[in-house]
């Protein structure tokens, strides 16, 4: 199925009635401006309006068919894909993506990743009948004729359109056709992988790492920390700990080589409330400190 990249960086933050329209874009399927390539998927959900085209989505540790047209819910930080049933089968519908900021801003106070629309053991697929599907379809309209007009307040009227949406799919029966992959322990570990590396790299000392631990990745996957464990034990022969502790490493050394920040603001970044515990976690795991990373003292 043909998708729409949603990659890249955040850019200015937002107050008031004046939101940074970054935080927020719509468009068609097929539309040669869906290329958005000014987001950072690590930070954008997206609903996704599917109108024509069957599919399967590939999403946490399922697999989902889409048949008929149907509204989707993904999360940045819990990887999916899509599988195309036919190649040469023609798909369309909309999509928005948009930060958790911009909705937060209209005094939703409860986070995505907590919402049944979003988490990774939740209700990601929506089935649509005609009815459902035509009235979904003109407020995705309305989005993006507002998004091309000049209304001061246009974003306040596109977020409230967001959250009817959100609130049409609370009100719906999720899709069930879910089925298990054949290969559960692979799968898992890919998904484990994929959320690790999203983690990195680190781009501010003002927002630091979000997982740490193996049981922070095992509730963002919706499995038993053990199942994890198991998992991943079984598929590259490491602990779930070893290769956290090793991506943390490898970010700690780009970040004493290649910013001025202090070792302080490192540490904090990538999750340590105190640089001591910091430099006790990096010399434990290094033989060396990070200063002597910093000087250039040793190859690393």
């Amino acid at each position: 199925m043909q998708q729409n990249p949603v990659s890249g960086k955040k850019t200015n933050s937002f107050s008031g009635i004046h939101i940074d329209p970054i935080q927020f874009r719509v468009a068609g399927m097929n539309d040669d401006k869906c290329k958005l390539t000014a987001y950072n998927r690590r930070d954008f959900y997206k609903i996704s309006l599917i109108t024509k085209g069957c599919s399967t989505l590939l999403y946490a540790n399922r697999d989902i068919e889409i048949s008929k047209p149907a509204l989707v819910f993904t999360n940045p930080l819990i990887p999916y894909s899509w599988d195309a049933r036919e190649e040469d089968m023609v798909y369309d519908g909309h999509f928005c993506v948009f930060s958790e900021d911009f909705l937060h801003t209209g005094a939703r106070m409860e986070s995505l990743q907590d919402s049944t629309l979003f988490k990774a053991d939740g209700n990601p697929v929506y089935l649509l009948e005609e009815e459902q599907l035509n009235y979904l379809k003109s407020i995705f309209v309305r989005m993006q004729t507002e998004m091309d007009g000049d209304y001061v307040y246009k974003y306040e009227l596109i977020r409230n359109y967001v959250n009817v949406i959100i609130h049409e799919a609370v009100k719906m029966q999720p899709a069930v056709a879910y089925f298990n992959p054949t290969n559960a322990a692979s799968r898992i570990t890919n998904l484990f992988l994929t959320v690790l590396e999203k983690q990195f790299p680190v781009d501010s000392p003002q927002d630091p790492l979000k997982l740490k631990k193996a049981g922070d990745y095992a509730e963002r996957l919706s499995v038993h920390v053990n199942h994890l464990n198991a998992a991943i034990q079984e598929v590259t022969g490491k602990s779930t700990t070893t290769i956290i502790n090793e991506a943390i490493i490898a970010e700690a050394k780009s970040l004493l080589l290649h910013t001025d920040w202090s070792v302080a603001e490192i540490a904090f970044s990538l999750g340590f409330e105190y640089a001591s515990y910091f430099n006790n976690f990096f010399k434990k795991h290094t033989g060396y400190t990070p200063m002597k990373v910093r000087n250039n003292s040793l190859p690393v």
